[in-house]
């Protein structure tokens, strides 16, 4: 299972670039070749890390708020000091989350190059400004309501982190057959 998640992310990133403006390049000149995450080798690699980061926390409150261990997961290895469970959740909603958002920044010119510093190691990373503007867009797609599909109701992602945790849960204890992911029409 480990090795398909790893192949299904290579899969996605290698056309995310084609979800640009203009068909992969956007007004500032934003591209994207490839998934780098250590260090971030361009500013949607930046953007993509610091995005899945916050994302990351959110899902760690809210696994640890139904009172499971962060640490042990079921797609992610455990390693320590790595969230795995976190991770494993953090996949249904990093397309939703993340890189709608991220794209959104990019395309609509919230961000532009120059919200970016290009360091001499060749990375690149936020201003302060860029950074505040990234914070406010990602609590405003966290709040964010939409409909969920299995629950039948309105409820913001926010909320969906946590009850996205309780289903799994559910799973595990037997009363639902399977794992029902947030779904989007």
């Amino acid at each position: 299972m480990r090795g398909h998640e790893g192949e299904g992310l290579a899969a996605y990133f290698s056309v995310l670039n084609e979800l640009l403006t203009s068909s992969g390049k956007t007004q500032d000149g934003f591209t994207f070749e490839k998934r780098v995450r250590r260090p971030p080798k361009d500013p949607i690699n930046a953007l993509l890390s610091f995005g899945y980061t916050l994302l990351t926390n959110d899902l760690m409150t809210a696994v640890n708020i139904v009172g499971f261990d962060p640490y042990i997961g079921y797609l992610h290895a455990e390693k320590y000091g790595r969230p795995a469970l976190a991770l494993d959740l953090m996949e249904e909603f990093r397309p939703l989350i993340v890189d709608a958002m991220v794209l959104a920044c990019v395309n609509k010119r919230i961000l532009t190059r120059a919200h970016f510093i290009a360091t001499e190691a060749e990375t690149y990373r936020l201003t302060d400004d860029g950074r505040r503007i990234f914070l406010e867009q990602y609590e405003v797609r966290r709040k964010t309501e939409f409909t969920h599909a299995h629950l039948n109701c309105k409820i913001t992602y926010q909320r969906a982190f946590e009850e996205q945790a309780r289903v799994l849960g559910r799973v595990l204890q037997g009363e639902l057959p399977e794992y029902l992911p947030v779904l989007m029409k």
